[in-house]
């Protein structure tokens, strides 16, 4: 047997507004509601299951990416006009990082979920 993550639920204010936001920058659709979730499914077949709350805690969630879907993903954070730093903290506005050998960018979505895209992780 392998182990593997299969989902991880996400508190948000509005999980169909969040869902769209974060399909929209990733390239991806958002799922059919399934009960109380709104679900986008990344390409490994784990889903982020969106579920409205009134109590919303900030989390960070990181993605692997490719080069070509990195540069895709990062036109529509600039063309969207969404603050992107190149460090969690957020204190290197305006900047990519380098890290490992490949690049990397956070930034928030509309609930203060620290959200970054990476290409390449280290070891």
């Amino acid at each position: 047997m392998s182990i593997e993550l299969n989902h991880t639920i996400v508190r948000v204010r509005d999980k169909q507004a969040a869902a769209g936001f974060l399909a929209g920058i990733l390239g991806l659709p958002v799922g059919a509601q399934t009960g109380v979730f709104v679900p986008v499914r990344l390409d490994n077949g784990v889903t982020l299951d969106y579920l409205d709350s009134a109590e919303v805690r900030s989390q960070h969630y990181a993605f692997l990416v490719g080069d070509a879907d990195f540069d895709a993903a990062f036109a529509r954070i600039r063309a969207a006009g969404i603050a992107y730093f190149a460090d969690p903290g957020h204190e290197r506005a305006g900047e990519v990082n380098r890290n490992f050998g490949g690049r990397g960018c956070y930034f928030a979505d509309p609930d203060g979920h620290n959200i970054e895209l990476l290409t390449k992780v280290c070891g």
